[in-house]
């Protein structure tokens, strides 16, 4: 195992295109860090430079504290998992995840490569799949031998290039839970790449958040969805997106489409002499009016609203409703939507409310939402301005105790596991 640090890693191509800007990150001796954004922010970039795939136009690069810039990719002692698994056709489950010992040309007896075999294969629980070829596995029974082949390296870190894209829904949650599961007993340093942030919520211990090629914020995914630094990753973290709506200020009253919230002291503060801004509203923070007026809820705005369609899921139903933004912001939103990859669809609210919520197509709904929970965006920087850096720190703190303690088990629980193995 290793630490990796990144930093002002830059890389330009020959005809002048600026891939990665000045990304500097330090990746703690065991962490699962994802790196994350929309397609063409760079992100496989880094990971191709981290492992030498791809040239470092400047910065440094050090693995385990050595820097590693200009060594080749087999002296950096790394193990990537690719997106299209590259398995070998030709060669059984065994001899795959044996292939890249056999390259040492002798560094391992054959009894040490059927052990190393032995216990990625367990470790996957593909032991009894050793002799098939990658033609009869699944999808996911493929991704587990590259990953098998990865940890029979005795790398000191892995990397994974989006490495569950090919997998449909239900594969890619096992996956998920296969890659957690395998990080944790193993406790390597694993860097992880993925345009999905369903993914990246779920697995990171931290997680970084890249918009054309730069680096946007570094945190836990509670931190990060709780305290987004700016427009962009509030945009981009979370399922279904936050809403963005125009706000307007008059008096002590903030002016939505729909409401008005009435000033708090601290929001004034923050938001100082701007009169228009962007007001984000996550989907959960709404409820239905009703339900919210019988249990009594305070500090919280109900208006009513005109529902134009409604997705009931099982577990919530969703609601959207369709307003008007404010010219002023309307090419600020548009701009986010295009980094996100958006449509340019129309502008609405999307409302998660209960499962069991009366609320349907074309109704007058009575809604309530939480305004302690809205955010404020600067709309010209984009900038959060009710971002709260004390806060965001402390849940990063218990973030990282949470994960010491997670390892400390994971290596309590295979220590016990080798010594049942023993008295067995």
């Amino acid at each position: 195992m290793a630490a990796i640090t990144l930093t002002d890693i830059q890389k330009r191509y020959p005809d002048g295109f600026h891939a990665v800007k000045g990304v500097s990150l330090d990746i703690a001796d065991g962490e699962f860090v994802i790196l994350v954004g929309p397609s063409g922010c760079g992100k496989s970039t880094l990971l191709r430079m981290i492992v030498g795939l791809e040239d470092i136009t400047d910065g440094e690069l050090k693995i385990g504290g050595e820097r590693v810039n200009e060594k080749a990719p087999r002296d950096r002692q790394l193990a990537m998992v690719f997106q299209n698994y590259a398995l070998y056709p030709h060669l059984t489950v065994a001899e795959n995840i044996a292939f890249p010992l056999r390259l040492t040309k002798g560094q391992f007896t054959e009894a040490q490569i059927r052990e190393k075999v032995r216990f990625a294969a367990e470790t996957l629980e593909l032991q009894d799949h050793l002799e098939r070829k990658p033609a009869n596995l699944s999808g996911g029974q493929r991704q587990r031998v590259a990953m098998g082949r990865a940890i029979v390296r005795d790398a000191r870190a892995f990397l994974f290039d989006e490495p569950l894209s090919n997998l449909d829904a239900k594969l890619r949650g096992q996956m998920r839970t296969e890659i957690a599961r395998m990080q944790r007993r193993m406790g390597t340093t694993t860097v992880y790449v993925t345009h999905d942030q369903t993914e990246a919520m779920t697995l990171g211990d931290r997680v970084a958040v890249l918009r054309k090629g730069e680096l946007q914020q570094v945190a836990s995914p509670r931190a990060l969805y709780e305290h987004p630094v700016n427009l962009f990753v509030a945009g981009f973290i979370g399922s279904p997106p936050m809403n963005f709506v125009p706000g307007e200020l008059s008096g002590d009253t903030l002016r939505l489409p729909f409401a008005e919230v009435p000033l708090t002291d601290d929001l004034r503060r923050r938001i100082g002499s701007r009169q228009l801004v962007i007001v984000g509203i996550r989907p959960e923070h709404f409820e239905d009016g009703t339900v919210a007026q019988r249990q009594g809820r305070t500090g919280g705005v109900t208006f009513e609203a005109d529902v134009d369609v409604t997705e009931w899921l099982g577990s919530d139903l969703f609601a959207y409703i369709p307003f008007e933004t404010h010219e002023s912001v309307r090419g600020k939103l548009e701009e986010l939507d295009r980094d996100l990859d958006g449509e340019g669809l129309r502008t609405q609210l999307v409302v998660a409310l209960a499962s069991d919520s009366r609320v349907r197509d074309g109704d007058r709904a009575s809604l309530w939402f939480d305004a302690s929970k809205i955010l404020v965006f600067d709309p010209e920087t984009g900038e959060n301005l009710t971002f709260d850096e004390r806060e965001a720190r402390a849940i990063d703190e218990q973030n990282e105790q949470d994960r010491k303690a997670s390892l400390e088990r994971a290596h309590a629980r295979e220590q016990r596991d080798r010594e049942r193995t023993k008295t067995a």
